[in-house]
């Protein structure tokens, strides 16, 4: 080994303990990077190859009934490439050994065949069989939470008919990898909802639709114009109560899934950029003081004939070695972390294929990046070393000049102890050093907060979700519009005691150029049981004329307060309407138009119609409540918001705590990291010096107090300065995370704040005791020895 290669062993193992920071932070950055990339890739991947092998549809279409000779003319259209009617209906099911209604969705399909179109990946049993009107296969997730097996049977009432079916399959589908109803709901509950795939002779008995249909989806031709077969579409099927066709991009569970892919990519370059931009600070903070303190050595190397070159390879090696050995372990640890992904994404994102399988491109790039973070941190001090000529570098440093500081010259000196006024003498005579140690704890600081404040936005969607919002104990759809009386015959059931019904409408918004399909909700003013609140927590009332829109729903469409829009309804007769937007709410969770009830009956030219109700139950009527339900023949789906909070929390707690309880934790070994590293560079800088004042008589109680005390300043300057960071970081975490279906709102509670602080201080605390158990075994004699 050469004898620069000997000495970087040495510094290497001198520096332990700073270097050991700045690895673990390399490490954390880089396993996040790993196993983020990981997953948009394989989530992307994934989500490609089951799209094309199962032909999942373009375009997809419902309506009220058609003849099946529409289908034909559908076909003709141009750009229609295949194309499969089908009939589709909601109805609640009666599972054993669950006591409230579950919501099913039957989907016909082939006897003995597979779809043309959205086919099924049979994972056990078989296909439903021609003449056996009461077969059904089910979807994997459905049969699983509810423990149904081959031969298990399930009730439901179709069409005002009890029936009992039979399950003989069970299936994926690329139509329902994110499995949820739709509306208002956004994580999925197995339990509660699933996928029923009927026989098409089966289907058109039991919903009354012999020789007709109510749903089809299209295979676009490859090359052709999307809007345009979409709006032909819409033109045949107008007659037949089509609802408006719509492509992919408007499709539940590939809106899901493409937003959590777009997420995955946003997260993988964030977070990694902030854990190796502190990385590569620090590494710039220890790499300049270490070129500072080994003056001479650089001096004497350089007079031995070593060139600029070798000494600044020798220190740039210094800086990039750790952050090599902590990408090692992060690309270890992202491997391990994103395994545990996608094992979560396998329950929540039903994809038949659930292997995962690393990329080494990613690996590649992680380690790439890290040693990028460690050259920018490192390449200041690595210049400074090349430039410093022998003859000037064998001096010490300039001595910084004397000046009477703040203290002396307000005559607080006198005031204070010694130790004291060396720690002010300090910090006011090394204003650089003292901010680098203040921008590094802050930057920690930062990074806690930032982990935290994903707990708390979560923690307020819930709240304001689940207690604000939805305060209604059941909300009941019915398969068609019903009369406004429907609410006396509601009121009668067991155990309810208040029904406030609402009418809800597909209806695609016009504001110039930008178009936008939603959902108009008409709720009666002075309702108790939904509120209309947004993210502040601020309550809406319903406007008593014109719309009240979300306000992501606002941007989208480019509007202000006052504008009138167009509004097209896409039931009944597709009325088209101008309405002015009377104002906007700032909600969380999807986009939605607000109207008054009687607003909402007049867009759909109906007398007094609801297409369903929130319900204020009794607990002890439930049991017997949901059991009426189940036999209601006008019912199409029922709710219960316990059920959904519970999904809400038990989803939480199986993906998003996983990686956030993650990215909180590597930020504390980040913040211990920091702040030890100040603590030991310090004691390193001012070696000399602390064992001259033991010398002189000094305890070694007032020396580590002149220490220490100078971090503790330096500590507790930072930690403000961090929570404003942390709240900055925050605030473009929540800017990069909105999506249609999902806002994360901006949120630091002051619990975040605590317990950022509180690390931090516990770090410098331990941080403390390691420092003074080094001061108090530090060698005078050696010390004293070493030049400057």
């Amino acid at each position: 080994m050469s004898a620069l290669g000997r000495k970087l062993v040495r510094d290497l193992v001198h520096l332990r303990g700073s270097l050991t920071a700045i690895a673990v932070m390399a490490a954390s950055g880089v396993s996040v990077f790993v196993a983020m990339r990981s997953m948009h890739g394989y989530l992307l991947g994934t989500q490609a190859r089951y799209y094309d092998e199962y032909r999942f549809a373009d375009v997809f279409a419902h309506l009220t009934r058609a003849p099946a000779a529409t289908a034909r003319r559908l076909a003709a259209i141009p750009g229609v490439d295949r194309l499969e009617s089908r009939i589709v209906f909601d109805a609640v099911l009666d599972v054993p050994g669950l006591a409230e209604p579950a919501v099913g969705r039957f989907v016909s399909v082939p006897e003995d065949a597979q779809p043309r179109l959205n086919r099924l990946h049979l994972r056990r049993g078989r296909l439903v069989s021609r003449g056996r009107t009461n077969e059904v296969v089910i979807s994997e997730a459905f049969a699983r939470a509810n423990d149904l097996e081959i031969g298990d049977t399930l009730s439901a009432i179709l069409n005002g008919r009890w029936q009992r079916l039979r399950v003989v399959g069970w299936a994926l589908s690329p139509e329902f990898v994110y499995e949820i109803r739709g509306g208002a709901d956004i994580f999925p509950d197995n339990r509660r909802f699933g996928v029923l795939w009927m026989g098409n002779r089966a289907a058109q008995a039991a919903f009354g639709m012999r020789g007709a249909f109510n749903d089809v989806t299209i295979e676009v031709s490859r090359g052709a114009d999307e809007a345009d077969v979409i709006a032909r579409v819409d033109d045949v099927l107008a007659r037949y109560g089509g609802v408006g066709a719509y492509g992919r991009d408007d499709h539940v569970s590939h809106r899901f899934v493409t937003d959590e892919i777009q997420e995955t990519s946003v997260t993988s370059v964030l977070i990694p950029a902030i854990f190796l931009g502190v990385t590569a600070f620090l590494l710039h903070v220890v790499i300049t003081r270490l070129v500072g303190t080994q003056r001479d050595q650089i001096a004497v190397l350089k007079a031995f004939g070593y060139s600029n070159s070798a000494v600044g390879w020798h220190y740039l090696g210094l800086g990039v070695a750790p952050v090599v050995l902590g990408a090692g372990a992060g690309v270890a640890g992202g491997i391990w972390f994103a395994v545990k992904l996608a094992a979560i994404y396998a329950r929540f994102y039903q994809f038949p294929v659930i292997r995962y399988q690393q990329e080494t491109g990613v690996l590649v790039a992680a380690v790439a990046i890290a040693v990028g973070s460690a050259v920018l941190g490192a390449i200041g001090a690595v210049r400074r070393a090349v430039a410093l000529p022998p003859a000037e570098a064998m001096r010490p440093e300039t001595p910084a000049h004397f000046r009477r500081g703040v203290v002396e010259r307000l005559g607080l000196g006198r005031h204070l102890a010694l130790p004291t006024r060396m720690i002010a003498r300090s910090l006011e005579r090394r204003p650089v050093k003292a901010a680098l140690g203040i921008v590094g704890i802050a930057l920690a600081t930062a990074i806690i907060v930032t982990g935290g404040y994903t707990f708390d936005a979560i923690g307020l969607m819930k709240h304001v979700q689940f207690h604000e919002v939805q305060r209604e104990d059941m909300t009941v759809l019915f398969h068609q519009p019903r009369p406004l009386r429907v609410r006396h015959d509601l009121a009668r059931l067991p155990g309810v005691r208040r029904v406030e019904p609402f009418r809800m409408a597909a209806v695609r918004l016009r504001y110039g150029a930008r178009t936008e399909r939603t959902a108009v909700l008409g709720m009666a003013a002075g309702g108790e049981l939904h509120g209309i609140t947004d993210r502040d927590r601020r309550h809406h009332d319903v406007p008593p004329q014109g719309l009240l829109l979300t306000t992501f729903l606002g941007e989208r469409l480019g509007v202000g307060p006052g504008d009138t829009v167009t509004v097209e309804v896409l039931e009944g007769r597709h009325a088209v309407h101008l309405l002015a937007v009377a104002g906007f709410v700032d909600e969380m969770l999807g986009t939605m138009a607000y109207a008054d009830l009687s607003t909402a009956n007049r867009l759909l030219g109906e007398g007094r119609v609801v297409s369903g109700a929130w319900l204020a139950v009794d607990d002890s009527a439930r049991t017997t409540l949901y059991g009426t339900i189940k036999r209601l023949a006008t019912v199409s789906s029922a709710t219960v918001r316990e059920t959904a909070l519970t999904g809400f929390e038990r989803t939480i707690a199986e993906s998003f705590r996983i990686s956030l309880t993650m990215m909180v934790a590597f930020a504390c070994v980040i913040a211990a990291g920091i702040v030890y590293n100040g603590a030991r560079v310090a004691l390193s800088e001012r070696g000399r010096e602390l064992a001259s004042l033991r010398v002189l008589g000094f305890t070694r109680g007032e020396v580590a107090r002149m220490l220490l005390g100078e971090q503790a300043v330096i500590t507790l300057a930072a930690i403000p300065a961090g929570l404003g960071i942390g709240y900055g970081f925050s605030w473009l975490v929540a800017t990069r995370f909105g999506t249609e279906m999902f806002r994360v709102p901006l949120v630091v509670t002051g619990r975040t704040y605590l317990f950022s602080a509180a690390v931090v201080i516990a770090a410098a605390a331990l941080s403390a005791l390691v420092v003074r158990r080094r001061l108090d075994r530090i060698d005078l004699i050696a010390v004293l020895k070493t030049r400057e």
